[in-house]
C-alpha cells in the first residue's frame, strides 16, 4: 500500500500542472489580440464586453447583439468551454461572428485565467 502511495506522490510532483496559467501573460495576449473587438470595462465594441464572462451563459451580455447561433447555443462560459471556444469558435458554434482564433494553447489558458479575474 506504501509503495503505491509512494508512486502516486511521484507522478503528482513529477506531472506539469494541467491547466498552468498565468493572469499577467493573460492581459498581454488580451490586449494584443482580443481588444480591438472586445473589452472588459462592461462596454461593447463589435464583439460583446468580456466582463464578468466566466460562468455567464453565452449570448446574454446586455446590449450586444449576438448571432442566433450564439443565442441558441445552450453553453455557460466556464474555463473548459472557453478553452474550447477560443480554438476554433467557428467549429465549436457554426455561426458564430466570432472570428479570431488562439491557437495557442498556452495563451488560451492565459487568456482564460484573466478574464476570470475581471
Amino acid at each position: 500500500m506504501q509503495k503505491i502511495g509512494t508512486l502516486v506522490l511521484l507522478g503528482l510532483l513529477a506531472a506539469e500542472p494541467l491547466l498552468a496559467q498565468d493572469a499577467a501573460e493573460g492581459e498581454t495576449v488580451f490586449q494584443r489580440r482580443c481588444s480591438a473587438c472586445h473589452t472588459i470595462d462592461g462596454a461593447n465594441r463589435v464583439g460583446p464586453s468580456l466582463q464578468g464572462v466566466v460562468g455567464r451563459d453565452a449570448g446574454t451580455f446586455d446590449g450586444f447583439r449576438y448571432s442566433g447561433a450564439m443565442e441558441e447555443s445552450g453553453l455557460m462560459w466556464d474555463a473548459e468551454t472557453l478553452m474550447k471556444y477560443l480554438e476554433n469558435p467557428r467549429d465549436m458554434v457554426p455561426g458564430t461572428r466570432m472570428v479570431l482564433r488562439l491557437p495557442d494553447e498556452e495563451d488560451r489558458r492565459n487568456v482564460v485565467e484573466f478574464l476570470a479575474t475581471r
